[in-house]
């Protein structure tokens, strides 16, 4: 009889760790969970605006420079890991976690990750923005039991974009720019701030611009060349708290004051921490960069 009990408890135990078995999608594909992890660790900042924005517990992040919404993050009882690049391995191992997130930046060390923790990938893919932050908020809201937090923050974030669409569609040619250490490039449609023109619906001002990270550089005479009705500006020294010529300085000559973007007064500097930092694919940092558009599409 004592037997038969021991079976039935360990047949009652299997199953309920079975009922808690949860299968996401991520960036490398589909993931399944035996239980809800309790000590997650989150190595990028636009996958940390999701946990902020759905109040699920972190244990440790990337230390270093943080948007001002996620500064909360930037001391205990959150453990620093290292950069995003660089994650600490040894504090990391130390901190004993049942899941690792890396996304982006941090993607490069999934494997080395992986023999510590369950380790999953959320990099977003730049030219479906919107399509891989609706990914990785339903899957983590499923995992973590947010899903109708996660439904009502895509819902909101989908109406503002179609506003935003309806007024960008018919505002004309856009070049998008980034701005570091006295040098300029520019990205286009399949660029890292592609969703201005796939998902926000400006005309791309060049049609073939080389992609990658680091985009194609270009010179103020491309600038005057190219003359674009919106000229949009990510200054990434400003981002990462290095001294270097500022974006609006750099672009305040004779050349460009020439475009129709400057006459206009369409030259839009955007926040540098949730173009840069987030890359504008956490649900705060998107947020704030459709009411920036919105608002410069009004004025």
């Amino acid at each position: 009889m004592r037997a038969l009990l021991s079976a039935v408890v360990l047949s009652t135990v299997a199953t309920l760790v079975n009922a808690q078995d949860s299968t996401i999608e991520t960036a490398r594909g589909a993931v399944t969970f035996a239980a809800v992890p309790q000590k997650t660790v989150v190595l990028d900042l636009a996958v940390l605006d999701i946990f902020d924005r759905l109040e699920i517990p972190v244990a440790g992040v990337t230390s270093g420079v943080k948007p001002e919404y996620l500064n909360g993050y930037a001391d205990a009882p959150y453990a620093q890991l290292g950069s995003a690049f660089e994650p600490d391995i040894e504090k990391l191992n130390a901190l004993s976690p049942d899941l690792v997130i890396v996304a982006g930046r941090s993607s490069t060390k999934f494997d080395d990750l992986s023999k510590f923790a369950q380790t999953i990938d959320l990099t977003s893919d730049s030219t479906d923005l919107f399509g891989s932050l609706t990914r990785n908020m339903t899957e983590l809201g499923k995992l973590f039991g947010k899903e109708e937090q996660a439904e009502t923050t895509l819902a909101s974030l989908n109406e503002r974009f179609a506003a935003v669409h309806d007024k960008a569609a018919n505002a004309g040619t856009a070049l998008v720019l980034i701005t570091t250490g006295g040098r300029m490039s520019t990205h286009g449609a399949k660029g890292r701030f592609a969703t201005i023109f796939n998902e926000m619906g400006f005309t791309p001002a060049v049609a073939d611009v080389k992609a990658g990270n680091h985009g194609q550089p270009i010179s103020n005479e491309f600038i005057l060349e190219t003359n674009p009705d919106w000229i949009f500006v990510v200054d990434r020294d400003a981002a990462i708290g290095r001294d270097g010529q500022p974006a609006k300085q750099m672009l305040d000559n004779p050349l460009v004051h020439k475009t129709t973007a400057w006459t206009k007064g369409h030259v839009v500097f955007l926040d540098p921490a949730d173009w840069y930092l987030v890359g504008a694919a956490g649900p705060s940092a998107l947020d704030r960069a459709l009411n920036q558009i919105s608002t410069a599409l009004q004025d």
